[in-house]
């Protein structure tokens, strides 16, 4: 190979930092290992924890990780007031755990019984807070209405309910409050258009001052733009969260998954620079990404040009990161644009590649890149040629020569013409021919 440029050395290793004083993470369960259910359901609360096991059960395909899923879904419900979901999750196990784990039509009839007198007495309340014209206890009733539709799975009620509180928001926490409510019923909803909406809404509030809070908008703004495949706009609303997020936000996500969705859409969408400012070198980024050390290692493989080990680490997280329930869609178009992104960087800077060599550095075999060669050319990624029957990529580079004399030329006329601009000014400064005003007519 002829060597035009020299390929900068690896990033140092990031310093782990924790995520606050006396907090504990529990370890991420994104390996090469089959996904550890347990852990990976310990890292979430609320309705999300529920929404993620019954998902890893539809998409798993090993039966003892499904069973495994379905029963600790179905102990998490009893604990809840979800009756519809209770049935579901009951109708999927079918049996298979014994009768302990089918249909309890007892809980279910007293569920519903408590559900219905509840809400008769929230009702109740809310008619007398608006006859009496009280703002603050009419958004108070709402917001108490919007919990309990919220917690029985009634989610579209829920987000009415929260929805009609901003009417009666009279300070800065009380809109707060609502967007926040808003938000996390709209990504379960999956109306992420209303999540980027109050996201917005909450970040224009004056004094929005709580790094927490300001944790959780960014972490919300990430999945949103992440769902509507603006991956370069996820990325930079992952890295810029705050280490504060802690786990203070698992009924939505937690920081192992902005470590992983944040990394994985800075590789696809990042160029080199950003890569290494918003990336590597950021150490409030970097210490999300210490919570998942094969993320953090495939990001350094990335940087450093050693892209077989790179792309060997995804491969091993791949089969975990499809039982994702905001990721699984993203996957294969992330990591098609993470490796074609590997193969133009490896190109760059050369004037000619040996593609054998180049296939063992991407782990593939010299006719699969050839293709992926041939099709990056076509979409005009790459400014090259391949030799088929020497098995080299040459690259056609600009005539470094020509273009500079081109911008000396350039430079030199826009030169004269600022000359000849300065020298006319100068002129009708020196004969007086200048128009000045007269007086003004009174």
């Amino acid at each position: 190979m002829d060597v035009e440029g020299e390929v900068p050395a690896a990033a140092a290793a990031a310093v782990a930092n924790g995520l606050g004083d006396g907090e504990e993470t529990s370890p991420a369960p994104f390996s090469a290992e089959q996904l550890d259910v347990e852990a990976y359901a310990g890292q979430y609360s609320g309705r999300t924890r529920l929404a993620r096991l019954i998902f890893v059960a539809e998409r798993c395909g090993v039966e003892a990780m499904q069973l495994e899923a379905l029963r600790m879904a179905y102990d998490e419900i009893k604990r809840r007031e979800d009756v519809q979901l209770h049935r579901d999750v009951a109708h999927k196990i079918n049996g298979r755990l014994g009768p302990r784990y089918g249909l309890d039509q007892a809980w279910v009839d007293n569920v519903s019984r408590r559900a219905e007198q509840r809400k008769e007495k929230l009702e109740n309340e809310l008619n007398g807070y608006r006859t009496n014209l009280i703002k603050e206890s009419i958004r108070m009733g709402y917001n108490d209405i919007g919990d309990f539709f919220y917690a029985h799975g009634q989610l579209s009620d829920a987000f009415k309910s929260y929805i009609r509180t901003r009417d009666y928001c009279t300070t800065s926490k009380h809109i707060v409050q609502m967007c926040m409510n808003v938000i996390l019923v709209s990504i379960e909803l999956g109306q992420f258009a209303h999540v980027s909406n109050y996201v917005s809404k909450a970040e224009q509030t004056p004094d929005l001052l709580d790094p927490i809070i300001v944790a959780k908008l960014r972490a919300a703004a990430g999945l949103a733009n992440l769902e509507t495949k603006k991956y370069k706009l996820a990325a930079r609303k992952f890295v810029e969260t705050g280490i504060e997020l802690g786990n203070n936000y698992s009924e939505v996500i937690a920081p192992q998954d902005v470590a992983v969705y944040g990394a994985l859409c800075a590789l696809a969408s990042f160029d080199r620079s950003d890569l290494k400012s918003k990336v590597i070198d950021n150490i409030n980024f970097r210490n999300f990404l210490e919570l998942v050390p094969e993320v953090r290692e495939l990001v350094n493989d990335f940087y450093a040009s050693r892209y077989g080990s790179c792309l060997g680490h995804l491969e091993k997280l791949k089969p975990n990161l499809l039982l994702d329930i905001h990721l699984h869609e993203h996957v294969e178009t992330l990591y098609t644009d993470i490796r074609h992104k590997a193969i133009i960087q490896y190109t760059l800077p050369f004037i000619s590649v040996d593609l054998n060599t180049m296939a063992t550095a991407f782990k593939t075999s010299v006719s699969m890149l050839e293709k992926e060669l041939a099709a990056l050319i076509t979409e005009n990624k790459i400014q090259a040629r391949i030799d088929s029957h020497n098995k080299i990529l040459y690259a056609r580079h600009a005539d470094q020569r020509n273009t500079t004399f081109q911008r000396v030329l350039q430079t030199g006329n826009e030169f004269e013409r600022d000359v000849k601009s300065m020298l006319l000014r100068a002129n009708l400064l020196k004969h007086d021919y200048i128009q000045r005003t007269g007086p003004r007519k009174m």
